[in-house]
């Protein structure tokens, strides 16, 4: 195949402890340190791995979102990434309008193979894939574990409940990214420093002729209530006593 498009997303690194604002409008973001979805960096690794075993000829990233995006980007292109675009916008999308933006890339670009991760660690939709490929009109194999290149197909490996799943999809495909498929390889200096050479289109959301105003309003975010402490107990005397004493169990 010619390309592969990778999507990915601007989150707040999964190392970071989360904080809630204090008129709990959404979580604090300023001054933490924000990095690639996880998911999505495992889709991009596997997109690289394509290419050098000879069936890409090139990787293209694409991030939706404001100015800053274009740090992760680049963290991408460090990662072995040919070229990366950034459609810029201040705001939250929903994951409908952001597949409705993805989809003009697929039709400007028309990549053999689009990657991205099955959710994003910030708003755990996992909706994105699943609308992108039926705007796309394109066969599409989600929680994706293993895959393998065929002349005009794919072999993926699929995690559901049961077990694995194997499926056949043609090309061009959509694939989603669960966190077994692989490991991303670490961005070394001398690739940092040749990622700011490499080419980022930076485009504006609003010329796209999509409306992007949210059908969903955020009244607030909370955290969850704290654990109680636990209890140690003697015995199973004691742990129906204390079952009954929470009103979990009856006479």
């Amino acid at each position: 195949m010619d390309k592969i498009l990778v999507c990915i997303k601007r989150v707040v690194d999964y190392n970071i402890k989360i904080r809630i604002k204090p008129d709990e409008s959404g979580v604090i973001t300023e001054g933490v340190k924000m990095s690639i979805n996880p998911f999505d960096e495992i889709a991009l690794e596997e997109a690289l791995r394509v290419k050098e075993s000879g069936n890409a000829n090139e990787v293209i990233i694409v991030s939706i979102g404001p100015d800053d995006c274009q740090q992760q980007l680049r963290t991408g292109l460090a990662m072995g990434a040919d070229r990366a675009i950034l459609i810029q916008h201040d705001h939250i999308i929903e994951p409908l309008k952001v597949a409705k933006l993805l989809h003009k890339i697929v039709e400007q670009e028309n990549p053999g193979l689009i990657l991205l991760g099955k959710q994003a660690i910030d708003d755990d939709c996992n909706q994105t894939g699943q609308m992108l490929a039926e705007l796309c009109s394109y066969p599409q194999a989600t929680f994706a574990s293993e895959l393998t290149v065929n002349e005009n197909s794919l072999k993926v490996i699929r995690e559901v409940d049961q077990g694995l799943e194997t499926l056949e999809v043609d090309l061009p495909a959509i694939v989603t990214t669960d966190l077994r498929m692989n490991e991303p390889r670490y961005v070394k200096l001398p690739d940092i420093m040749k990622a700011k050479k490499k080419p980022m289109d930076v485009m504006d959301a609003n010329d796209f002729e999509i409306s992007l105003e949210p059908s969903i309003k955020v009244i607030s975010v909370t955290p969850p209530p704290p654990r109680e402490s636990g209890i140690m107990l003697d015995g199973v005397d004691q742990l129906f006593v204390a079952l009954k004493d929470k009103g979990l169990i009856n006479e």
